[in-house]
């Protein structure tokens, strides 16, 4: 009551000012004619009596503010004496801040008894730091935590098979780097894949660039479940850009990946080297990103994993990059859509359940099947767009350097639209004309695995009078031949197709 009082007295004291000045108004004197200074100077004195009244109540008033809670969950890396300038070494103050979220409270719990931290923050601060040893939280088993709004440099000393974020319990769990396009397994990498625990759930990396100084990587995620890499800028890795290793559901959306800071047309863009990145795991998407830089763009050893508005530019095909790998011989199941593939293609060993459609392939990029055990099935390559040189690149291409490809089943290629290179397809159609028993129709230049015609439809139009007899005679080398009982005059449609058995 005490306050409200004060508060009250505060309000109501203009009005109060003001009644001496009113109460006289009607014995003003016109402006014409000025008050005597005795009655002026009343006025000065009253008004300065209440004034003093003022200055004396006014320490008694408190001012309320919103109080800052002290338990708010925003780790800023400056508090800790992290360098924003990028000058001096910045790690054990990250660590710091690592460490203290870690170590945070909570009740709640995500999958697996992995506890929810409630998204608290680990900022940046709109830094950019030095970075001398990965950044790792001291142990697994928490989530719900967001790294955000800052950049990370690597040292010059910094660990070359190392990553600057390792979401792993421990140096040992990092991934292994890859060489020639082949994941480098270990007995670790079985026993994460028959893991039914996860290190980490919903972990959220965003607004980040992460400049690896050609030493290592930028994020490492192994085992972990939801996590999500959203506007990120990660360049001049020597290994791999992102890795992710055994566990489910990484999302990596809307971010851009180079070795080298470059837009097209690099000169030294034939000694690109790195993987921008790898997916050895299953249930991954990668939507909405650039890979402007690298020998392989995103390379692929897991299911069920999906990609969709990516631009791969990262080196061309003719230099010897690959923009897609897919390494899963024998169960594939990925979806390509959506893309574009800028001079470099896609790669896919033994495709099984593989859907790729409504792409771009500029620059004579194309799709290669590269058998291992001969297998292809269930492969769908349909509405997508190549654009070449006029060099007879063919838009679908076989590596069967190793094996045949012998089990072909259910494959669709199909309604492609093409332009400057060689069309392939597994369906074909052609009209011959001629004069005489047979006609033979030569379906080598569209179709894409040879000596394979599973359906033959065909129509014999004859422009003799008459009704000659008339059959296929012989379907092999991709060649159908059709015969008449006697000579004719006539043409023949047929159409053939090579993917159901």
């Amino acid at each position: 009551m005490a306050k409200q009082s004060a508060f009250s007295f505060i309000l109501c004291l203009p009005t109060m000012l003001l009644l001496p000045l009113l109460s006289a108004a009607p014995n003003t004197p016109s402006l014409s004619s000025p008050a005597p200074a005795t009655h002026f100077s009343a006025r000065i004195r009253h008004y300065n009596h209440h004034l003093s009244k003022l200055h004396k109540l006014k320490p008694s008033l408190s001012v309320q503010r919103d109080a800052v809670p002290t338990d708010a969950r925003v780790y800023h890396v400056t508090s800790y004496g992290a360098d924003p300038s990028g000058k001096n070494d910045s790690t054990e103050s990250i660590l710091r801040a690592f460490s203290d979220v870690y170590g945070s409270t909570s009740d709640l719990s995500l999958i697996g008894g992995v506890r929810n931290l409630g998204g608290v923050q680990i900022n940046l601060d709109g830094g950019h730091y030095l970075i001398s040893r990965p950044l790792r939280l001291p142990g697994a088993g928490v989530g719900n935590i967001v790294i955000q709004g800052g950049s990370l440099h690597a040292s010059d000393d910094f660990p070359s098979d190392g990553y600057l974020i390792e979401l792993s319990p421990s140096p040992s769990a990092a991934p292994k780097i890859m060489e020639n396009n082949k994941v480098m397994n270990s007995a670790e990498d079985a026993s994460l894949s028959s893991s039914t625990s996860y290190n980490y759930e919903y972990i959220t990396f965003r607004d980040l660039l992460l400049d690896c100084n050609y030493r290592g990587g930028a994020i490492s995620i192994v085992n972990s479940l939801r996590i999500s890499i959203d506007n990120c800028y990660i360049t001049h890795f020597a290994t791999t850009g992102i890795s992710v290793r055994s566990g489910h559901e990484t999302y990596i959306r809307s971010s851009f990946l180079g070795q080298h800071i470059t837009a097209g047309g690099d000169p030294g863009e034939r000694n690109f080297s790195g993987t921008g990145i790898s997916l050895v795991g299953n249930d991954n998407a990668v939507i909405d990103v650039v890979i402007f830089s690298a020998a392989t763009g995103i390379f692929i050893s897991g299911q069920a994993n999906i990609i969709s508005g990516v631009h791969c530019y990262n080196k061309a095909a003719g230099f010897g990059g690959t923009g897609i790998y897919l390494q899963l011989p024998g169960l594939t199941q990925t979806r390509i859509v959506d893309s574009y593939m800028d001079y470099t293609g896609i790669v896919a060993e033994d495709p099984v359940q593989l859907h790729i459609s409504n792409t771009l392939f500029l620059g004579d990029a194309a799709i290669t099947l590269k058998s291992i055990n001969g297998v292809v099935n269930g492969l769908n390559i349909v509405d997508n767009m190549f654009s070449g040189s006029n060099a007879g690149v063919a838009i679908v291409q076989l590596d069967e350097s190793k094996s045949a490809f012998k089990q072909i089943d259910q494959v669709v290629i199909a309604r492609n639209n093409v332009k400057g290179m060689q069309v392939k397809s597994t369906i074909g159609s052609a009209e011959w004309q001629g004069n005489g028993t047979s006609w033979t129709v030569d379906f080598n230049p569209v179709l894409v695995f040879p000596n394979l015609i599973r359906n033959v439809q065909y129509s014999f139009r004859s422009t003799d009078n008459g009704f000659p007899k008339h059959m296929v005679r012989n379907v092999s080398d991709n060649r159908v031949v059709i015969e008449t009982d006697v000579a004719v005059s006539g043409s023949v449609y047929a159409r053939v197709d090579q993917g159901q058995s």
